[in-house]
This record gives C-alpha cells, structure tokens and sequence, in this order.
C-alpha cells in the first residue's frame, strides 16, 4: 500500500521552504533534491512508493516550486548545498541515502564532499560528473562557454520558456515513451517561472562551467570514500548518454548500474523498476548499518 505525502513548509533562515514527506519519522532517511527545470514534484510519485519502510524527504530550491526567493539569497550551488544542510539539520537528521538526479546531483556531492560521514549511501540517476561523457545537448552551453557572445547567451535565454521547458522533460523520450511523460511537468512548472525565477535559472546555467571544475573532487570522493551506490539511469539521455552512466564505474567499481530504455526523466517512464531497485538497494544499505 502506497504510504501518504505531506505537504509542509519550514522557515530556514530568511527562506521559507516548501517540502514533500512521506514514511515514519523514525525510518532511515532518502534526501531527495530535485533537478531542473522541475521541482519537489519529479518524486510525487517515488515518495508513496517507498515511504512504507523509509523517511523521504523532497525539499523545493528556492529558485523553483512553492519556495520562496528571498532578494538577499545567493543562488548557487554552495548556497544550495548549505540550505540542503539547514533543512537536514532542523529535521534532526544527520544521515541519510541521497538520491543524485540533474544538478541535484552536484548539490547533493557538495553536501556529501563537505560532510562524508553523513552519507549512507547514493542513488545515483542520470547526474552527470565526468566531462569527457557529456551528451549533445550540451552543445549549446560548451558554444557559450568557447564563445560567451549575445549570440549564444540568446539561444541559452529563448530556452527558458515554455517549449523549452518541454524540450527538457521530453529528453529521451518519443513516442508511446513520452505519452508516459505528463504535460503538467512543464505546463506547472512554467507557469511558477516568474521573470526573476527566469533571470536565476539562467545564471546557474550560464554559471555551469565553473561546477566543471568540481567534477574532479566529485570523483575523488567516490573513489576515495566508496559510498554505497545504485546507478539507474535513462541512456536515452541527450545530455548524459549511456557513456556518463558507465563513467561512474571508473571511480565506483563495485556500484550496481541498471540501464533502462528511458531517458533523462526516468520516474515518469519507469517508476515501478526504480522503485523495486531502490527497495532492494536501501534494504541492504541498512541492512549493514
């Protein structure tokens, strides 16, 4: 039976934060920060899933979803990662499974570099740290980051739109996969984009490059620290093809990869099979505890 998703919020800091919840307060924890263009609402349906044994957790940055965002806050990923600590911290929790998907993944390894011993484990989803292993839809932002002309930073801005948004959900997927993929992801999420929100995204992105240079420390913690890890990821991917999957295996020998036929937005397509994976995979994470 499906366990209930709370809605809540929690005042941190100067920011007010809007969070989903599902399972028992005292069950081990999976942290689940969100990707982008999306929100705490990628996991509505992995939380039910998985909150009959385990505390879930799905907080909303302040950039997207029904968080607020405050002028004074700093977005980036280090401000995120401290937020994702703050949020942790208020909770009461200090160890958690992380779930890494998108660019939650390099707040996640921020978090997870700046206190290893919090880390019970990784799942890791279509999150990409290995520069070599980028997909073709980077092509855009690798023009900008050669050439940081209005001409490139133009074609990166007319993205952030609705079709653009689109664009990101749909990555991978066609045909009766992306009937799977529902239209509230970028009609919902759009309509939350205000031209603040807009202004802010595009930084981030613009700003990616210099996250490249964290993917070596990203890489050296996995291979030093060996987390515990699951790896399923949609090779159906235009930014993170199959290759950015395999790449982890260079660092993380002994983690368990499962490719499935999806691409980027693999808890539209494929729930079910992420949500057994991760099942058996925490039962024996905690299992060692």
């Amino acid at each position: 039976m499906n366990a209930a998703v709370h809605h809540r919020t929690m005042q941190l800091g100067e920011v007010k934060i809007f969070y989903r919840e599902a399972g028992p307060a005292d069950a081990p924890v999976v942290l689940l920060p969100h990707g982008y263009p999306c929100s705490s609402y990628e996991f509505r349906n992995y939380l039910p899933a998985l909150g009959d044994r385990w505390r879930l957790l799905a907080p909303d940055f302040p950039m997207a979803g029904y968080s607020e965002a405050p002028e004074s806050f700093i977005h980036d990923f280090d401000s995120y990662a401290e937020l994702l600590d703050g949020f942790c911290r208020q909770l009461g929790i200090d160890r958690f499974v992380i779930y890494l998907h998108d660019f939650g993944s390099q707040i996640g390894l921020r978090l997870a570099l700046a206190q290893p011993e919090r880390i019970a484990g990784l799942i890791i989803q279509n999150g990409d740290i290995y520069e070599d292993q980028l997909g073709p839809k980077y092509q855009a932002l690798q023009d900008y980051w050669r050439d940081p002309s209005d001409r490139h930073r133009q074609a990166i801005e007319e993205a952030i739109s609705e079709e653009g948004y689109r664009d990101e959900f749909l990555n991978g997927a066609d045909g009766e996969l992306a009937s799977l993929i529902a239209p509230d992801l970028w009609t919902l999420h759009w309509a939350r984009t205000t031209p603040r929100r807009k202004r802010i995204a595009l930084d981030i992105i613009l700003g990616l490059k210099e996250n490249l240079a964290w993917f070596p420390r990203y890489q050296s913690f996995l291979r030093e620290r060996r987390p515990p890890t699951l790896i399923v990821w949609g090779p159906r991917d235009g930014y993170m093809p199959e290759g950015a999957a395999r790449a982890y295996l260079r660092d993380l020998p002994a983690a368990e990869l499962h490719l499935l036929d999806g691409g980027h937005w693999l808890l539209e397509t494929h729930l079910d099979e992420v949500a057994a994976l991760s099942r058996d995979f925490l039962s024996r994470v905690h299992a060692r505890r």
